[in-house]
């Protein structure tokens, strides 16, 4: 039987030409060589080939940034640059008089192997669910106000570590770590027992900013180059014995799986969609009554094993990431091309529809157990009934490594 035409397309295909993301892979015959590629159902086009394979459609001054080995220097050249390369991508792949010529330029998606596609240069997290935020404060505070008194006036968020930002794929190793129960007379240290995920959606900055200048919610689309899945592991008995005063650490920072592929702001745009409503007025830098649609009708499904686990919905968040950004920067914090900022954990309003083990078993647990694999896929609606597609994130758990000595405990002091 021939090989399917990378033009042929299933009925329903999420990565159609009005999705076109963007990644980086290499080739069995060229390991070393990475080189920019568009997602077409599954093929890879490379697009490193295409300006010399259509001279007449991709501009010359692109060939450079298409012969990179990661995205950031398409990122970094704004969004006019975003848009004529996504256009010239559209017509390779779409128009009947180019097939002869891009034919060629194709992989299959098992012939190639896929890595992070930009270098991360910041990453931020942030807390935008109020479900999520919600369900957490009970868990924690049963006798408290649920979500603190901040929440509802600004996007709560932190900054993690981009040097463990990891392509989907990649193996999560149990972290160790201080752990101490209420019960507990002392801390004690080892593997994390209580290892969880949050199902994210993320946020790639291509244009920088300036130092000491906002960016406002008007200037979202200038910065924000496309969007991706995010797996944000969390140990959640290192993180509250750790977390107070200062936050999220050691509990976050040893590993955030991300997809393989970038797919372009710009393909959301029949998929935007108004935040819920908001409780109390917003600061002038906050206030999106009167801008286009914030959020995005995203549908993230969540499997454990294989098995379907919730389906969390991304439009039912309550900050936007314009609002986000804007906040991100408000005091003057500078974006750099290829900084990462993620919602936090998206959850919805009904039981299947949470983001995170903590949430789905009230804190009882079980969390993840070695061997266990979590994967995140998630669609949009697009023009025409289409679906835009986002990069799966999966990651299976492995052992934590037996460090030895680090984990006797220590010695007694004399009474």
């Amino acid at each position: 039987m021939p090989a399917q035409s990378p033009f042929d397309l299933a009925e329903g295909e999420p990565f159609g030409p009005h999705t076109l993301p963007y990644g980086v892979f290499t080739t069995a015959e060229a390991p070393d060589r990475r080189r920019l590629g568009v997602r077409y159902g599954h093929h890879v086009l490379d697009l490193s080939a295409l300006p010399g394979a259509l001279p007449s459609v991709v501009r010359p001054a692109h060939a450079e940034l298409l012969a990179a080995p990661s995205l950031n220097p398409l990122l970094g050249a704004g969004r006019a640059v975003w848009q004529e390369v996504r256009a010239a991508v559209r017509a390779a792949v779409t128009a009947p008089e180019h097939r002869t010529a891009v034919a060629p330029l194709f992989h299959t998606l098992d012939a190639v192997t896929l890595h992070l596609p930009f270098e991360v240069a910041d990453y931020v997290d942030f807390y935008s669910s109020e479900h999520h935020a919600t369900n957490v404060g009970r868990i924690f505070r049963p006798n408290g106000a649920a979500l603190p008194p901040n929440w509802k006036h600004l996007p709560i968020g932190y900054h993690g570590r981009a040097g463990t930002v990891v392509v989907t794929g990649t193996p999560v190793v149990r972290p160790n770590g201080q752990r101490k129960t209420p019960a507990d007379a002392a801390p004690s240290f080892g593997p994390s027992a209580r290892l969880d995920i949050e199902a994210e959606v993320g946020f790639v900055v291509g244009t920088p900013s300036a130092l000491h200048e906002p960016v406002g919610l008007d200037a979202f689309r200038d910065h924000v180059f496309g969007v991706c899945l995010v797996n944000d592991w969390s140990a959640r008995d290192i993180q509250a014995w750790e977390y107070q005063p200062l936050g999220p650490f050691l509990g976050k920072s040893f590993a955030t799986s991300v997809s393989a592929w970038i797919t372009p702001l710009d393909a959301f745009d029949q998929a935007r969609t108004p935040p819920p409503a908001r409780d109390f007025p917003l600061l002038p830098y906050l206030d999106d009554a009167d801008g286009e649609p914030g959020g995005i009708d995203l549908r993230i499904e969540v499997a454990l094993n294989g098995e379907r686990l919730s389906s969390p919905p991304f439009s039912a968040m309550y900050w936007t990431p314009a609002q986000q950004l804007a906040h991100m920067t408000v005091n003057g914090a500078s974006l750099r091309t290829g900084d990462l900022f993620a919602s936090g954990t998206v959850s919805g309003p009904e039981p299947d529809q949470l983001g995170c083990l903590l949430e789905i078993t009230q804190g009882k647990g079980p969390y993840l157990q070695d061997g266990d694999e979590i994967t995140l896929t998630a669609w949009a609606p697009g023009p025409d009934g289409a679906r835009i597609g986002l990069g799966e994130v999966t990651g299976r758990v492995l052992p934590a490594p037996d460090l030895g000595t680090v984990s006797a405990a220590p010695p007694q002091e004399a009474p």
